[in-house]
């Protein structure tokens, strides 16, 4: 066989394990005939290099081309023009591509995808084994990787019985076992609980240190990348930003145009710069915050002055805690600031999605959906019986938002497809407008036009050729007139605001967040009266996710909708709803509003949860001796509560 057409780089000096120039790539189009007739640019110019050992993480909003840029990585892709190389290896060389995915080993989103052995030991040994490693080698690479990831013990369990997070790291054991020099992972937390994603990023980052393993991590949780060594923003397929995580941190209006956000705690430090707190810019961690707090509340007692916020200019934030560039908002207007009785414990929610009393909706006397004494066991009578609910008692209301959280396999998405009749219970009963929905002869067909369930990843319930048909699928299947079902999809699609352009095109050609929206107005198109939602912004990037939490908060104002929205995102809920039930091994652990669930940080980071980041900061603040509501969940009452501390003197 002939020279290879690429050169072998493997000499190459330059010090860098990935080396990309003018690095392009084009999606082609096929027509009904299988041949090309167009090509969508996903990557365009490129210019990339990581050194060995460096920690990077890559954000950008959905279709930016981070996940197409991860891909090219290992040569799951290969370029459509510039050049990338990857361990010295020019990526095009297919006589390179094993020494390449060798090299860089892929983490995917979703570790079903990559785990598929029924013992963890033996999932871990897949690779090495098909690299053609001695047994007695593999067994050695088994036992490091999954020491490395914490995961020794559950050498001999089965992957089913593990939760999100420990199924991940059983994900990069088995990359590791493979003794890659780098690692490549697409946002690998973002289907996992808090306690998941802490785990995940936390062996992540040892592996780093301590192994001197590349990381290349791709992520919309910002809180993820504080310790990267470099991040690098994209943009319509091209690198638009790139600097240390304080660097790109501090431009809080361009990441918020590039549909990006940054840290909970960096907005929180930047509402009280501009409130008149003297901090100084890219503040990233709550330590940082906390010890410039501290400092500044020594220098004004030094002084013998307070720090003035009355009227002071804080910058005005979304639902979502996310600043909005160029509007501004008085410190002393914010949520509480007018009342001191609204430092009590639970009582300052005028930030809420809806703008209601929270324990109305806690106390309906006519609930509209109720369990009673539910209980639900998988597989009952095999070696696999799994029980995963347990002596449920649960009333929802009309009209409320009421959010579900719990650890990975708590019986969150379990309990909402009872709610719906998916799901029979094994034990107990479910009313629905005071029916029992488990009755022999129950019109189960006309409950699930009544109780809309949008499953988590939505957009695998769309199917059909244009958007139009698709949302026009459920109203159809009620046996509603043309003209009727028509009207009725076209409302829906408006609601979430997708116009009349939207109506030919195929939902498999829409964005992340637009395939969302879609799939949402499917439901709506058959007109709920209650509207559940599992994960409903699991993938998304900040601000479609906002955009998504807008729309479902707009429903519950507007139309007024009973929505129940299971979510892994403490400070979603903790902005949007205006009830929370905490969900442990099958059971209900709290049922209360926001303030007094996340009063319990302890009790909800034992079971893999945690409270929003701003809760944590008032926390440590009152335990340094300052006056502060430790119950606050919002980043507006959390800079309130700090800017009114500052200024007592």
């Amino acid at each position: 066989m002939g020279a290879s057409l690429y050169e072998d780089m493997t000499d190459r000096s330059t010090g860098n394990i990935i080396e990309g120039h003018q690095l392009c790539f084009r999606y082609p189009h096929y027509n009904e005939n299988g041949e090309v007739d167009s090509t969508q640019t996903a990557l365009e110019d490129i210019d990339l290099e990581v050194q060995e050992g460096q920690f990077i993480a890559i954000l950008g909003h959905n279709g930016s081309g981070k996940s197409t840029l991860a891909r090219q990585l290992n040569a799951l892709l290969l370029p459509t023009g510039g050049t990338l190389y990857v361990n010295g290896y020019d990526t095009r060389d297919e006589s390179r591509l094993w020494d390449i995915r060798q090299s860089t080993g892929m983490v995917f989103q979703n570790p079903d995808n990559q785990i598929i052995a029924s013992v963890v030991e033996e999932d871990v040994g897949f690779g090495p084994e098909n690299m053609g490693v001695p047994t007695e080698d593999i067994w050695k690479r088994v036992k490091k990787a999954l020491g490395a990831v914490g995961m020794w013990e559950m050498r001999e369990s089965s992957p089913d019985r593990l939760s999100g997070g420990q199924k991940q790291r059983v994900a990069i054991a088995g990359v590791l076992a493979m003794k890659p020099r780098c690692i490549v992972l697409d946002e690998p937390t973002a289907m996992l609980d808090p306690g998941g994603r802490a785990e995940v990023i936390s062996t992540v980052r040892e592996l780093n240190r301590t192994e001197g393993v590349t990381v290349i991590l791709i992520t919309h949780y910002m809180e993820e990348v504080v310790d990267a060594d470099r991040v690098i923003v994209m943009d319509k397929g091209r690198v638009v930003l790139t600097g240390t995580p304080r660097e790109i941190f501090s431009q809080v209006d361009q990441l918020t145009n590039l549909r990006l956000s940054v840290p909970q705690v960096t907005l929180l430090a930047h509402a009280l710069k501009e409130g008149g707190a003297d901090l100084e810019d890219g503040i990233l961690t709550r330590e940082e915050l906390i010890g410039s707090l501290e400092a500044l509340r020594a220098e004004n007692s030094a002084a013998g002055t307070g720090t003035a916020v009355s009227g002071a200019a804080a910058p005005a934030v979304s639902e979502s805690g996310d600043a909005v560039p160029g509007e501004e908002v008085s410190a002393a207007s914010m949520p509480g600031a007018a009342d001191d009785s609204a430092h009590a414990k639970g009582s300052d929610t005028s930030d809420r999605a809806a703008g209601h009393d929270p324990e109305k909706a806690i106390e309906k006397e006519e609930p509209f959906i109720r369990a009673e004494h539910l209980g639900y066991i998988y597989e009952p009578g095999t070696s696999y019986e799994r029980e995963a609910l347990k002596d449920i008692n649960l009333s929802i209301g009309k009209h409320e938002f009421t959010g579900i959280i719990g650890h990975t396999g708590s019986g969150k998405s379990t309990l909402i497809q009872h709610l719906n009749g998916l799901t029979r219970p094994t034990s107990g009963t479910i009313y629905v407008d005071g029916e029992d929905i488990s009755a022999e002869g129950y019109p189960m067909r006309d409950l699930r036009f009544r109780v809309g369930l949008v499953f988590q990843y939505p957009e695998y319930q769309l199917f059909e050729e244009n958007v139009l048909s698709d949302v026009s699928f459920g109203p159809k299947n009620q046996g509603l007139p043309e003209e009727e079902v028509l009207s009725r999809a076209r409302t829906a699609m408006r609601a979430v605001g997708l116009d009349e352009s939207f109506e030919k095109v195929s939902p498999f050609e829409l964005s992340g967040g637009q395939k969302r929206r879609a799939a949402i107005a499917g439901i709506l198109a058959m007109e709920p009266e209650v509207l559940v939602l599992d994960e409903p912004t699991a993938g998304l990037d900040p601000m479609g996710r906002d955009e998504i939490l807008e729309l479902l908060k707009k429903l519950y104002e507007e139309k007024d909708m009973t929505i129940l929205l299971v979510s892994h995102s403490m400070e979603d809920v903790a902005n949007y709803v205006n009830r929370i039930v905490v969900m442990d091994n099958g059971q209900i652990l709290y049922d209360a509003v926001p303030e007094e669930v996340f009063s319990h940080v302890e009790e909800l980071e034992r079971i893999g949860l945690a409270a929003p980041q701003v809760t944590y900061v008032a926390h440590e603040l009152r335990d340094r001796g300052w006056d502060v509501d430790d119950s606050v969940t919002t980043i507006r009452q959390a800079a309130d509560e700090i800017l009114r501390a500052l200024g007592d003197k």
